[in-house]
């Protein structure tokens, strides 16, 4: 495990560039998002003069939002989950717990790349209206998050796999320890 341990690091650190780079992708659509709506304000209100292109434009920068940050969610572990069954399981056992949801979402992922792609080949040729652009763009972020997901969760997995191991030597070794005190309270006595 040990030679393995620089190809791990540099993995993560990947992973985490990829992460970042989400995170700056999804702010600054929102960014522009802020800018266009503004935009059809000014439009419409001082020019009389709505610009139609912004609903289209904001719907896909709402795809885009969402499902970059969807997968940035499962790498930095912040999606809603409810601990109580984990907390009420020792430490090897929740390893093992984290490893097996983390396999179900990279599943997912695998599934949900494979099948939004299947429909963003489907809808390439249709235009977005107003925007002149494929349909298959509005499809495209749910590929890259289902790639993603796929990737941050089997990272995830080998976090779990280089802690858990930590955790089982940390475990052993309080336990150790726990037990030369039991055994000299015991000659105390």
């Amino acid at each position: 495990m040990q030679k393995f341990s620089g190809l791990f690091d540099a993995f993560d650190r990947e992973l985490g560039r990829l992460a970042r780079l989400c995170t700056f992708v999804s702010g600054l659509s929102l960014v522009v998002l802020v800018v266009t709506f503004g935009w059809l304000v000014y439009g419409r209100y001082i020019l009389n003069s709505t610009p139609t292109w912004v609903e289209q434009l904001s719907l896909l920068l709402v795809v885009n939002i969402t499902f970059l940050s969807a997968s940035v969610g499962i790498r930095e572990q912040t999606h809603l989950s409810v601990e109580i069954l984990p907390n009420m399981l020792s430490p090897t056992q929740r390893s093992k717990l984290y490893i097996v949801i983390n396999l179900i979402l990279a599943g997912f992922g695998v599934v949900m790349a494979k099948q939004s792609y299947l429909l963003m080949q489907f809808t390439w040729p249709q235009q977005i209206p107003l925007l002149d652009i494929s349909e298959g763009f509005r499809t495209a972020p749910v590929v890259a998050c289902g790639v993603l997901i796929t990737l941050f969760s089997l990272g995830n997995i080998l976090q779990e796999l280089r802690s858990g191991s930590h955790d089982l030597n940390t475990d052993y070794a309080e336990d150790a320890r726990l037990m030369g005190a039991d055994s000299q309270s015991e000659d105390l006595t």
